[in-house]
C-alpha cells in the first residue's frame, strides 16, 4: 500500500513539474481516492500496545490474569475489528473482532454512531462506559450463543455496569467480517460480539484460573 501511494505521489510530481494541469488535477484525485480507502484506513495496534504495560501491571497489582487481556479501542470506527484479544506478556495482538457500541440516544440497531460513539455511565443512557472492567461470573443469554459474563466496573466511569446489565456477550447481528465503511448495529451498551467471536472469548474466559481484564478505552 505504502508503494501504492508514494508511487502515486511521485507521478503527481512530475505532472506538476511538466505543466500538465489536466493530469495534475486527475493524479490529485486519484490520491484523495485513495486516501479514503479501506485499505488506507487499516488500523495498527499502536494505541493498545502503548496501554499494554499499565493493562500489566493493573492486573499484577489486582492478582489476575497476567497473559492475555481484552483491549477495545472505541476510537476505531465501529465497522473495524477494535476488540483486540491481547498478548500481554508478549505484547501482541492474539485475535480480534468486531464489537457493537450502545446507541445512545440514536436509533437500536442502526450504525448512526459508527465513527464517534457517545459514552456514559448513567443508568438507562444506551450508551457504552469507558473503563476498566473485571470479568465476572458466566451467565445464560438470550442474545446469540445463549452466553454472557457479568462485568464489573471497577472506575468512576463504569462503576453502574452490574446496576445496568451491561455485560459481554453475542449478537446474531454483528459478523465475522468488517464491514466498513458501514458500522455495525448499535445496542443499548454492551460489548456485543459475532457468535464466532464469542465463542473464542469464552474458551479464553473459561481456561483462565484468575479474572480477565476488558479495558474499554479511546
Amino acid at each position: 500500500m505504502k508503494r501504492i501511494f508514494f508511487f502515486i505521489l511521485l507521478l503527481l510530481h512530475l505532472c506538476i513539474s511538466c505543466g500538465d494541469k489536466s493530469k495534475t488535477k486527475e493524479l490529485k484525485n486519484s490520491v484523495l481516492s485513495l486516501l479514503k480507502t479501506d485499505e488506507y484506513y487499516y488500523h495498527s495496534d499502536s494505541l493498545v500496545k502503548a496501554k499494554s504495560k499499565e493493562a500489566l501491571n493493573y492486573c499484577k497489582a489486582r492478582n489476575w490474569n497476567t497473559e492475555v487481556c481484552f483491549m477495545l479501542d472505541m476510537s476505531i470506527h465501529s465497522g473495524k475489528k477494535r476488540f483486540f484479544i491481547w498478548d500481554l506478556k508478549n505484547n501482541k495482538t492474539l485475535d480480534s473482532g468486531l464489537v457493537a457500541h450502545g446507541c445512545g440516544k440514536k436509533n437500536w440497531g442502526k450504525d448512526d454512531t459508527k465513527e464517534a460513539a457517545v459514552f456514559s455511565n448513567i443508568p438507562e443512557s444506551y450508551c457504552s462506559s469507558l473503563g476498566k472492567y473485571k470479568i465476572g461470573n458466566r451467565g445464560v443469554s438470550t442474545w446469540g450463543i445463549k452466553v454472557n459474563y457479568l462485568m464489573h466496573g471497577m472506575e468512576q466511569t463504569n462503576n453502574n455496569a452490574l446496576k445496568r446489565q451491561i455485560v459481554l456477550h453475542s449478537w446474531n447481528a454483528v459478523p465475522d467480517n468488517e464491514t466498513y465503511p458501514d458500522g455495525v448495529p448499535e445496542g443499548w451498551g454492551c460489548p456485543a460480539v459475532s457468535n464466532n467471536f464469542m465463542r473464542k472469548l469464552d474458551r479464553v474466559i473459561i481456561q483462565s484460573k484468575k479474572p480477565i481484564l476488558l479495558w474499554t478505552f479511546k
